[in-house]
């Protein structure tokens, strides 16, 4: 082990301990005026991927900030992506240094600000940033650890009181965690034919990658670059994978069970959008939501007497 220090973990030990790669989201909040503020943050990322009722991101933050004492307040919140620029990381890094009022913070921004998608039937929404390549607008789910019970302790700046949560809330003196249900994916339109029509790299957004702070001087963030595509290992599992990411991305009613889409991994890939689309289509003529190997018997046998005639 002598090519190895051990190094000494402190506070924030994943910037002061650490070369952490973090994404660069810039989240759009709901102030007590009404009006939209925004906050920059990293230590954001998907929660609930698979398996639930619904998808969300983990969000952490100090529980004084701007974005957090209004998310505790209204459970709104966008989270915007912004593509590499130098000029738009210095914003983030100013968006995301405490001390400045939300007010004081929005007079300097520079960000186009439109309204988003989102349903507002439980509530306004803040607005989402036009330069933003992707947009998660989000809701929070406070019946989880019935952090609800939090919103007593809004305006408690200098630092809260136990008891704390474990994981969703108010989880110490100084932080706070939140479990974002995602209500809308918002994506431009480029991006949004690369994902349907298959990426390539030329296809990727230009996307900042950062390492927080690291000194008393410096932000430090990398620069995008061409994205590198490396081969999946061939044989049934990784086609099997692949089939599985299809054919749950073709209609957000229909989903196919693992075992259905074993009996797909043969289909060549080209043709593998059409067939998924044919199940698809079967499932919503016969009132069906879950495709199990069960039902693609019926559609094979379809399709068979199809052939024939």
């Amino acid at each position: 082990m002598d090519e190895f220090k051990d190094l000494r973990i402190v506070d924030n030990f994943y910037q002061t301990s650490a070369f952490f790669p973090m994404p660069t989201i810039e989240i759009s909040t709901l102030a007590e005026d009404g009006s939209t503020t925004i906050g920059s943050y990293s230590l954001c990322f998907p929660y609930y991927i698979a398996g639930k009722d619904y998808y969300a991101m983990l969000l952490e933050c100090r529980n004084s900030s701007n974005t957090a004492q209004n998310i505790l307040r209204t459970g709104k919140c966008a989270l915007n992506f912004p593509e590499d620029s130098k000029k738009l990381f210095k914003e983030a890094v100013r968006l995301g240094f405490p001390g400045e009022t939300s007010k004081e913070k929005m007079e300097k921004c520079p960000y186009n600000l439109i309204k988003g998608m989102a349903s507002e039937d439980d509530g306004a929404r803040p607005l989402v940033m036009s330069e933003a390549y992707q947009v998660f607008e989000c809701t929070w789910d406070d019946s989880l650890e019935n952090a609800f019970e939090d919103k007593a302790k809004i305006g408690q700046l200098e630092g809260v009181e136990p008891p704390y949560r474990s994981f969703n809330g108010i989880t110490s003196k100084f932080g706070c965690h939140f479990i974002l249900k995602v209500d809308k994916i918002l994506m431009k339109e480029r991006y949004y034919n690369a994902i349907v029509n298959g990426v390539k790299a030329s296809s990727f957004p230009r996307v900042p990658v950062d390492y927080g702070y690291r000194d008393s001087t410096n932000f430090w963030y990398t620069k995008f670059k061409r994205p590198i595509a490396c081969k999946i290992p061939a044989g049934k599992e990784a086609d099997l994978n692949g089939v599985l990411y299809a054919a749950n991305r073709m209609d957000p009613d229909i989903k196919f069970s693992e075992d259905a889409c074993k009996t797909l991994v043969k289909v060549p890939r080209v043709f593998l959008k059409l067939v998924l689309q044919g199940c698809v289509d079967w499932a919503k003529e016969n009132n069906c939501t879950l495709i199990t190997p069960v039902e693609m018997q019926i559609i094979n046998d379809k399709r068979k007497q199809e052939k024939k005639r």
